[in-house]
C-alpha cells in the first residue's frame, strides 16, 4: 500500500443540524406549528405561575420584617417608657400611703360626723384609685421572672371571674350580669400561675368593660390546644368589637378607648405573654374560626397561645344568666 493511499482525507464537518426540519429544509406543517405554540405556551404558563409565587413570597416575607422590626422598635420604646414610668411610680406611692392612712383615721374620727365623714371616705377611695393606677404603671414596667407550672384552664378561669366581681355600676357579680360560657375546662398547660392569672384577669375586665351597658351580655372562655403543643385561650365579648386602628393601638401603654381606665391593661397583657415566649392577637368574633364554636355576630376576641404543652379534654359549661 502506498503512502498516498494511507493518509485517508478527513470527514467533511457538518455545521448544522441534519435533524433540525429547519436546517435540513422541511416545511413545518401547521400541526407542528401549533405542538411548538402549545409547548411554548405551557412553558410561559409555568413561568408566569412561578414568578407569582415567588412574589407572593416576597411579600410576605417583607410583611414579616416589617412587623418584626415594628415589634423590636416598640419593644425598645416601651422599656424605656417602662424604666421611667417605675421611677415615678415608686415616688408617688409613699405619700400615697400616707394619705390613705390620713383619710381612714378621719373616718374614723369621723363617725359622729356624717357629712364630714363622707368626705374623708371620698378621698379615701380616690387614693385607692390611684394607688391601683400606680400598681398597673409597676405591673407593666417590672421585670417578670417565670416559674413555671402545670394550670388547669379551668380554675384560672373561675378564679379570674371571681376577681372581676364588682366591675360595673352598680357593682354586682360577674356571674348574675352575664351570659358565660366556658369551654375546655379540663386543658392543662404550663406558665407562671400568677402572671398567667393576670394576663386572664386583665384580658376578661376588659371585655366586661367593653360590654358596660348592652342587653344580652355574653362572655366566653375558651380552652384548647393549638399547635406543636401550645395552649390556645380565647376570651370573646360581645361588645362593639375592634376597627383596625384599634387594634394596631391597643398595646400601647396609655391608650384606652374608654374615659376611665389607665391603659394599660393589654399592654400588660402583652409583656406576660411576650415573656412567656407565647403571642397575643385580637379580632372581631365573625373573624373566628368555626371550631371555637356557634358564630357571634358583636363583640371581639382576644386570643392568648401558651408555648406550655397542653393536654385537651373538651368540655363545655355555661353560667350565669
Amino acid at each position: 500500500m502506498s503512502a498516498r493511499a494511507e493518509m485517508k482525507s478527513p470527514a467533511p464537518f457538518k455545521a448544522v443540524n441534519e435533524a433540525s426540519p429547519v436546517a435540513s429544509g422541511v416545511t413545518l406543517s401547521a400541526t407542528d406549528l401549533a405542538g411548538l405554540m402549545s409547548a411554548f405556551n405551557e412553558v410561559t404558563g409555568k413561568l408566569e405561575r412561578t414568578h407569582a409565587q415567588l412574589h407572593a413570597e416576597v411579600t410576605r416575607l417583607n410583611r414579616e420584617l416589617q412587623q418584626a422590626n415594628e415589634e423590636i422598635a416598640r419593644s425598645k420604646r416601651l422599656a424605656a417608657l417602662g424604666e421611667m414610668a417605675a421611677g415615678i411610680a415608686h415616688e408617688v406611692r409613699n405619700p400615697l400611703g400616707s394619705i390613705r392612712l390620713y383619710a381612714e383615721m378621719l373616718e374614723q374620727d369621723l363617725r359622729e360626723h356624717a357629712r364630714e365623714r363622707t368626705t374623708a371616705t371620698k378621698i379615701s377611695r380616690a387614693a385607692m384609685a390611684i394607688d391601683a393606677i400606680v400598681g398597673d404603671v409597676l405591673m407593666f414596667s417590672r421585670e417578670l421572672r417565670l416559674r413555671p407550672e402545670p394550670i388547669l384552664a379551668g380554675e384560672l378561669f373561675q378564679r379570674a371571674l371571681d376577681a372581676c366581681d364588682g366591675i360595673g355600676v352598680p357593682p354586682t357579680p360577674v356571674r348574675e350580669r352575664l351570659h358565660i360560657e366556658i369551654e375546655g375546662e379540663s386543658v392543662e398547660f404550663h406558665a407562671d400561675s400568677g402572671l398567667a392569672f393576670q394576663a386572664i384577669v386583665n384580658v376578661v375586665r376588659n371585655a366586661i368593660e367593653a360590654m358596660e351597658g348592652r342587653e344580652n351580655a355574653r362572655l366566653g372562655l375558651i380552652a384548647s390546644n393549638g399547635d406543636s403543643a401550645t395552649c390556645r385561650i380565647v376570651v370573646r365579648d360581645t361588645g362593639p368589637g375592634v376597627t383596625d386602628e384599634i387594634v394596631s393601638r391597643m398595646f400601647n401603654p396609655f391608650f384606652s378607648t374608654r374615659a376611665a381606665g389607665t391603659g394599660l391593661g393589654l399592654p400588660i397583657v402583652h409583656r406576660i405573654m411576650e415573656a412567656h415566649g407565647g403571642s397575643i392577637r385580637v379580632r372581631n368574633n365573625t373573624d373566628l374560626a368555626t371550631h371555637d364554636g356557634p358564630v357571634w355576630n358583636a363583640g371581639a376576641a382576644v386570643e392568648l397561645i401558651f408555648p406550655g404543652a397542653a393536654h385537651a379534654a373538651p368540655t363545655r359549661t355555661t353560667r350565669g344568666r
